[in-house]
């Protein structure tokens, strides 16, 4: 399928763009390696699309991206999940532009040529202008490899590549960590809430693993918290670490004893979650099943990233779509108890806007970080991003490398493997 792909020519060696302990500023400026980082990455590799919740019945169906290139996430009839481009094979109109939804097919509104929810072909209006030159079964919508895990759905234009588990490879026991938010009921993400800034992805992709800003551009959300949630949020000094996982995936554990949610349950309820528990009391739930409820609402401890377009970030998915050399989308998808009580979601919900969206106060913090990046990789042409913090004390870790929490270890894994995609010779 890579066909579909036009290859982009170089003139610079990608290889000497990205060093041990830093990258050249070109990554956030060249449209030339925009472009390539289409071919070579996003249209080469394992993408994330959805989570299986978004799509739960048989044609149910979400609309998104890989690189620049629309694609639609669907069930079919006999439940199979289908990732198929969303591009008539008529005269390549879009066949559906709505977000999500539910529907019994996907039909051109410029010839109404109509396709069945796997993708085949099977209806052309007027046929008999067409004679015998068309044989409908040559003519679906394209379609993706697709695999899941962990409930997570993955696509790639690519048929010859790695089974999706050997990409993920040690983040796999991480993810099955950060689905225990769930307490034991399904993960569910009901919306998520998109925006733009000036800025290209990879910054963004840097800062899921970058703890060293916390504690300076977040001021204004740790004003507004607790003294026992400020003291768990003041991590910079603490006993985490960020790791490196292999294949540009790392993992930045913030908070450790919050790594697995199922443990340590008998320990004392935080006094910020004690309204919560009457709540669920009152509700008849069980007293080790409240405490199991309680201890997960707040999410994991952990952020992961898993290279290149998804973080699964303490309790949302973080999802960029790069847009432009100098433009990226974000979408925060917030997750839920699927059947849990609605108490403990709409606590998870409040949780979530009070750091993210646009009256929240950390994503406006973050965005402002990002874009003053961007607009200073602009101030000269041999400039670089320096990513040494951490490195005299990594060490190797059973997955791979590991150091302090503000450690730069995930950046440098995520440009490794940008490195090794970018040089990697077209088969």
């Amino acid at each position: 399928m890579s066909n579909l792909i036009p290859a982009v020519n170089l003139a610079v060696d990608p290889a000497e763009l990205v060093q041990a302990d830093r990258v050249h500023t070109s990554l956030y400026t060249d449209p030339a390696l925009f472009d390539a980082e289409l071919e070579k990455i996003f249209h080469s590799t394992w993408i994330w699309v959805a989570h299986e919740s978004e799509i739960p019945d048989a044609g149910s169906y979400k609309t998104t991206y890989i690189g620049k290139q629309p694609v639609i996430v669907v069930r079919d009839r006999k439940k199979g999940i289908n990732v198929l481009l969303n591009r008539c094979r008529h005269r390549g109109a879009t066949v559906c532009e709505h977000k999500k939804g539910k529907t019994n097919s996907f039909v051109c509104p410029y010839h109404g040529w109509g396709y069945a929810l796997d993708g085949s072909l099977r209806g052309i209006p007027h046929p008999e202008s067409y004679g015998d030159c068309i044989d409908k079964a040559e003519l679906p919508l394209v379609s993706l490899r697709t695999e899941s895990y962990a409930g997570m759905i993955f696509a790639t234009f690519k048929d010859d590549i790695e089974p999706l588990q050997d990409f993920l490879g040690a983040a796999r026991k991480w993810m099955d960590l950060f689905m225990k938010q769930g307490a034991g009921y399904g993960i569910k993400v009901p919306g998520e809430h998109r925006f733009r800034f000036p800025g290209n992805w990879k910054i963004q992709l840097e800062n899921t693993t970058d703890a060293y800003h916390f504690p300076l551009v977040h001021k204004s959300f740790l004003s507004s918290v607790d003294e026992q949630t400020l003291e768990l949020f003041d991590f910079v000094k603490g006993p985490g670490y960020v790791e490196d996982l292999g294949n540009g995936h790392s993992v930045m554990v913030m908070i450790p004893e919050l790594v697995d949610l199922e443990a340590d349950l008998d320990k004392p309820i935080p006094e910020r979650f004690e309204s919560l528990a009457a709540e669920l009391r009152d509700e008849g739930i069980e007293e080790q099943q409240v405490r199991r409820i309680v201890r997960a609402v707040g999410g994991s401890g952990f952020n992961l990233n898993l290279f290149p377009n998804v973080a699964c970030s303490m309790a949302f998915f973080r999802v960029l779509q790069p847009i432009s050399v100098t433009e990226t989308e974000i979408h925060h998808s917030v997750i839920t108890m699927d059947g849990g009580p609605a108490a403990a979601n709409r606590y998870r919900l409040r949780l979530h806007e009070h750091f993210q969206g646009p009256m929240g106060f950390g994503t406006p913090d973050d965005s402002e970080a990002w874009e003053r990046v961007q607009k200073g990789a602009n101030a000269g042409e041999n400039l670089w991003i320096m990513l040494n913090r951490g490195l005299p004390g990594e060490k190797p870790s059973e997955d791979g490398l590991v150091s302090d929490v503000s450690a730069e270890t995930g950046m440098r894994a995520a440009y490794q493997q940008w490195k090794k995609m970018m040089t990697a010779e077209a088969k």
